[in-house]
């Protein structure tokens, strides 16, 4: 390759990386309201902007079991935003789910979390949209949900059944920091939302740490979201209140990184989050007790490496192991830092659920934006080199390696996320320029 050619290349791949992401990726402001700092607890903007779009101006995709709903405009646009809305209007909203003229909103829009929100911060949030946030004039789209399913008036039944619409209540039982790291996980944070599983009318089976079931794991739109618990195999029982906050800060410890939907939070709030609010979130996760029926069983064993290094392993997986992924995981499955997670002990990889380690070896991920920098490195897609039953084998290989000890992975398995997921519009270019 010739030398201007490839520097041409760099210019295109660092182009790339710096304007694409999954959602709008948020500067941060060095003056930062309070309102715009409990914006990016909440994470807004992650679901009301879209790729290269204005912040908030809604319009993103989200499939539900009815059919496909788009965020809407939040900026204060008057006519097709929330510029008329008033702060009884915006609480109604917010906490309530019914929006200013009274159509109520799917719970796509995790209000049965906002309803935790306490009066001061919503007030603050409502100045923060109505005087901060640009305004964008752009229209709202319909839900492609058909009739008669996209009738809306079964949601207050709805709400009535799994809604508590009271703000947070501190718990005397416990001190400042836990209370303030239980709303925060609870309400702004709205991590319930993807990391509790759903009940027969897609409501979360918890709210709260009285439940074991709430922040256990969930599986949603072909990943699985992490169980939060003490789980020392697939939570976060192994890692300490430091490692936590590590991995709000930076995306990954030496345990995991964040992948999936996960790099929007990253990206857009958890890493400018205060030290003291990351270090309450630690603080409540780790009260949290073990779901019931967990296994702990993992303790690493160095018998992979050797074996790999040695190359005397023929089981199914290890050779695109050692071909494909021991680079930049290493062959004792320790990971090589910088982004370049563990494999051994990591609670993704030994979830019962194995939907995450599939997705990722088929569509790699996305980008991490830390400081404002893109990553220098990230999973590559298989997508197109490797067939399902390899993915199967290398998927179930890494989840019995190095003393891990989960379930095998299909070629069915491999097939129906094939389907039902694609590669990002980022790594489809990253692939064209190989």
């Amino acid at each position: 390759m010739k030398l201007p050619n490839f520097i041409r290349i760099c210019a295109v791949y660092a182009s790339v990386m710096l304007a694409m992401s999954s959602h709008a990726v948020l500067a941060q402001s060095k003056s930062e309201s309070k309102g715009a700092y409990l914006a990016r607890a909440a994470d807004c903007v992650a679901c009301h902007s879209v790729p290269n779009g204005k912040p908030f101006a809604g319009g993103l995709k989200m499939g539900t079991p009815l059919g496909n709903i788009f965020s809407t405009n939040i900026t204060p646009d008057r006519q097709t935003g929330i510029g008329s809305y008033s702060l009884a209007d915006f609480d109604r909203a917010v906490r309530k789910g019914v929006a200013k003229d009274g159509h109520r909103l799917y719970p796509a829009m995790p209000y049965p979390s906002y309803a935790k929100i306490s009066d001061s911060d919503l007030a603050a949030l409502y100045d923060y949209f109505m005087h901060d946030v640009a305004l964008v004039h752009q229209m709202n789209r319909a839900s492609e949900i058909e009739w008669p399913m996209n009738a809306r008036w079964p949601l207050a039944a709805w709400n009535a059944l799994f809604v508590d619409s009271k703000p947070y209540t501190t718990e005397a039982s416990h001190d400042a920091v836990w209370n303030r790291g239980a709303y925060l996980v609870q309400g702004l944070g709205h991590c319930g939302a993807c990391h509790t599983s759903r009940g027969l009318l897609f409501q979360e089976r918890a709210l709260d740490e009285s439940d074991s079931r709430f922040l256990g794991g969930a599986t949603l739109d072909g990943w699985t979201a992490s169980n939060l618990r003490g789980n020392a195999d697939t939570g976060l029982g192994r890692w300490s209140e430091d490692e936590i906050v590590a991995f709000l800060k930076n995306g990954v410890n030496g345990h995991a990184s964040v992948f999936g939907s996960m790099i929007d939070v990253y990206n857009n709030s958890s890493q400018f989050l205060s030290e003291s609010d990351q270090h309450a979130i630690a603080v409540y996760l780790k009260s949290l007790t073990a779901t019931p029926g967990g296994k702990d069983t993992y303790t690493y064993s160095d018998a992979t490496a050797k074996a790999l290094q040695r190359g005397d392993i023929t089981k199914p997986g290890a050779a695109v192991f050692r071909t494909q992924c021991a680079s930049c995981h290493g062959m004792d499955g320790k990971g090589l830092g910088d982004g370049l997670p563990s494999l051994a002990g990591n609670p993704n990889v030994l979830s019962n659920d194995p939907s995450s380690v599939i997705n990722l070896i088929l569509n790699g991920a996305q980008r991490v934006v830390r400081k404002g920098m893109p990553d220098t490195y990230r999973m590559a897609p298989f997508r197109l080199q490797l067939n399902d039953q390899q993915i199967a084998d290398v998927a179930t290989w890494i989840r019995q390696a190095w003393g891990n000890q989960a379930g095998a992975v299909t070629r069915a398995d491999v097939g129906k996320l094939r389907a039902s997921t694609n590669m990002s519009t980022e790594q489809v270019v990253i692939l064209k320029m190989r």
